[in-house]
């Protein structure tokens, strides 16, 4: 089950609320999705969806007062609408016209009865959600929060006689909380437009009539119409029509892409000229589109080190404030002969400043806002924890084919053993590989240039990391490697050619060799110096291709180190090693994007795959995606993760050093309880302030 939590701006609550969700009866599992705004339960067969709906929802109400779960609408296509924000304005406007006017009072002969209800009006408009969450985590034995916080130190204040500034402690927490959702607001719309990207309908061709529906109710091999202006709503492929395609939403990148029949489409992409007829190529659930949208929604569940820091920092502060707040009030009075009043005070002073609102804001905020600022950049995170990670990154390791080369092949050179020609070593090659989908099997096919006969083909076996063996016209056909040729007999002759070197042998005689050649990307070489100009002080490349392609791309790029002809498993043992290698604390990325790249992509500290197009078990094996399978963008999104970092570093340093010296000022009586609140909402203000910064990366680091 999937509900929905309205104004929720609060990354602390959702994370309680998620916990609370846990506990109830008949729910194995919960999630709190704080970019979306919603909550998914895995529930047992047996239990009631309506009396878990009602008690999760008296949980929500108890934890964030303004925050309202109700269901889902629409096969959950729904957006956050905030209710609340218009009424929460005008109270905190007529709390401020109230609170001058009691000022005023003040400083006129008016009765201390007028003066009072002036304040008290005051306290209870801004403060009253706070009141009631104080008085709910009481009974619901959840006490050591801010809420808490907020209700014994203006209680004390009332106590004291100190009427105004138990409202202007009230009123200004209200404003630094309306602050706080207005910058959550931000950062959510900022994945809100994201999330637009999700088309509504597809055009479902039948008999050549166009049907809207909705995109899940269509199949594989369905054909759907996509006119210009429109959305494409499915992955596909072109079957008829050309186009130019707005792509930004999914990659950042603003210059439109042209298509043609037999052109890959990807959801979310728009339509901007010509009507374009697609085979849809993957279901809804599957799509480009509803893959990114699950990685961003998911993003936030996956903490950083610094988020959990906080969290466990929270826990435990609370508690101590309260306790060294109680030693305050109590022990000079007592062993001292201090004044009781004086030294209550002080202890409510302290209780103010103490609030790590500042904290458990402004840290998560910092990483939602960097994950959704990387993302409409094309640079996909898929948790605070990544973000993290990847920012101390020292070493990378490079797959070649399709993330440092275009992976699009092409038939150089053909090399006939004796007895052999030409065209009969690209025939039986072309054959071997006709049921391939791999860029070197659609080169081969290509080179051949002939029409396929498959009653031609016999048995057809893949031999992992050297090639395939087939038997087409009832004669064994071997491609592959060299280590394939060895398996089989066949001898490879010495003889150097640069590129991808495919051996072909036929009924165990070698028959000969084709060279194929992979162009770099054309952004490879500014990556790789861009990545020299961030520090990453080492950089390998690991691949599966021969040595002399692979040797000749690393000496062009000027890597460090060179590792080829490894198997999957190979490429993790060397990855391995060079973990094992590093400085302590650093980091070790690796970079791919096909699908025997999975299991490395998993094993690195951060995993990054290329482009939405690279295959679905690298883009769900990684933990960073670059949209574009632009290499220049993996230093872009260092630059973001270190900005975003550095930001939470700084949010960090701010607060508990603003709060280290207020505090002992505070137990000094040396500040009032108007600084106090001060100190508190100023603090986490700038703090919230200075957490957007990370939607958008500055214009000197952005290169």
């Amino acid at each position: 089950m999937i509900y929905r939590i309205d104004n929720l701006a609060c990354t602390d609550c959702a994370a309680r609320i998620e916990a609370e969700a846990r506990k109830l009866t008949g729910v194995k599992t919960a999630h709190v999705h704080f970019a979306s705004g919603r909550i998914e339960l895995d529930l047992d067969d047996t239990a009631n969806e309506t009396e878990i709906f009602h008690s999760l929802a008296r949980h929500v109400r108890r934890i964030e007062p303004e925050a309202v779960l109700r269901p889902m609408l629409d096969h959950g296509h729904d957006h956050d609408h905030d209710h609340s924000g218009r009424w929460t304005l005008i109270g905190l406007g007529v709390s401020a016209i109230l609170f001058a006017a009691g000022w005023t009072l003040m400083a006129k002969d008016t009765p201390q009865m007028v003066i009072i209800g002036v304040f008290l009006a005051v306290y209870l408009i801004s403060g009253y959600r706070v009141l009631l969450a104080a008085i709910r985590d009481i009974f619901s034995r959840d006490i050591f929060n801010e809420n808490l916080l907020m209700t014994v130190a203006t209680a004390g204040a009332w106590v004291l006689g100190e009427y105004a500034e138990a409202a202007a402690v009230m009123l200004f927490f209200h404003v630094g909380e309306y602050f706080q959702s207005l910058a959550v607001a931000r950062s959510r719309r900022s994945i809100a437009g994201l999330m637009d990207i999700r088309p509504e309908f597809a055009n479902l061709l039948k008999d050549g009539v166009a049907t809207p529906v909705d995109p899940a109710a269509v199949e594989i091999g369905d054909l759907i119409a996509v006119r210009p202006g429109e959305r494409v709503p499915l992955d596909g492929v072109v079957r008829s029509g050309a186009s130019r395609l707005d792509t930004a939403a999914l990659t950042g990148e603003s210059l439109p892409r042209a298509v043609g029949s037999g052109d890959p489409v990807l959801s979310g992409s728009i339509n901007l000229s010509g009507l374009l007829e697609l085979e849809v190529t993957s279901l809804s659930a599957d799509s480009t589109v509803s893959r990114i949208l699950a990685e961003v929604e998911h993003a936030t569940s996956r903490k950083s080190k610094s988020e959990h820091f906080i969290t466990r920092f929270a826990k435990a502060y609370t508690p101590v404030v309260f306790g060294l707040s109680l030693l305050l009030a109590l022990i000079p009075p007592l062993a001292f002969g201090g004044e009781w009043n004086d030294w209550i005070y002080r202890a409510l002073v302290f209780l103010v400043i103490s609030c790590p609102c500042a904290l458990v804001i402004s840290v998560p905020l910092a990483f939602f806002a960097g994950i959704g600022g990387a993302s409409r950049r094309g640079i996909l995170f898929k948790g605070g924890n990544y973000m993290e990670t990847l920012a101390r990154v020292s070493t990378i390791a490079f797959d070649k084919t399709g993330t440092l080369t275009e992976g699009l092949f092409a038939v150089r050179e053909v090399r006939p053993a004796p007895g052999f020609d030409r065209e009969t070593i690209l025939e039986s090659a072309a054959y071997a590989e006709a049921n391939s989908t791999h860029p070197i099997a659609v080169s081969l096919r290509a080179a051949w240039g002939g029409k396929l006969d498959p009653a031609r083909i016999g048995n057809v076996e893949e031999v992992a990391g050297q090639g395939v063996r087939a038997t087409v016209d009832g004669k064994e056909i071997a491609v592959g490697n060299a280590k394939l040729m060895e398996s089989c007999g066949a001898a490879v002759p010495d003889q150097p050619i640069s590129g991808t070197v495919v051996h072909v042998a036929a009924r165990g005689a070698y028959a000969g060799s084709i060279a194929i050649a992979d162009a770099l990307k054309s952004d490879a070489a500014h990556a790789v110096e861009q990545l020299r100009a961030e520090g990453v002080r080492r950089m390998v490349l690991l691949t599966g291709d021969n040595r002399p392609a692979a040797a000749a791309v690393a000496a062009e790029l000027k890597l460090d180190e060179v590792h080829a002809e490894l198997l999957p498993t190979g490429k993790v043992e060397c990855l391995e090693r060079l973990m094992h290698d590093r400085e302590p604390g650093e980091t070790l990325c690796f970079v791919g994007d096909g699908i025997n790249d999975a299991p490395v992509l998993a094993r690195a500290d951060v995993g990054v795959a290329m482009g939405a197009l690279g295959s679905d078990a690298a883009v769900e094996s990684a933990d960073v995606v670059l949209m574009t399978g632009e290499p220049s963008r993996l230093p872009e999104a260092i630059r973001f993760a270190r900005h975003t970092l550095g930001i939470v570093r700084g949010n960090i340093g701010i607060a508990l050093g603003v709060k280290l010296i207020v505090l002992l000022a505070g137990a000094a009586g040396l500040v009032t309880m108007w600084a106090a609140v001060f100190a508190d909402v100023g603090v986490c203000l700038l703090a919230v302030l200075n957490a957007l910064r990370a939607l958008k990366l500055p214009e000197k680091n952005a290169r």
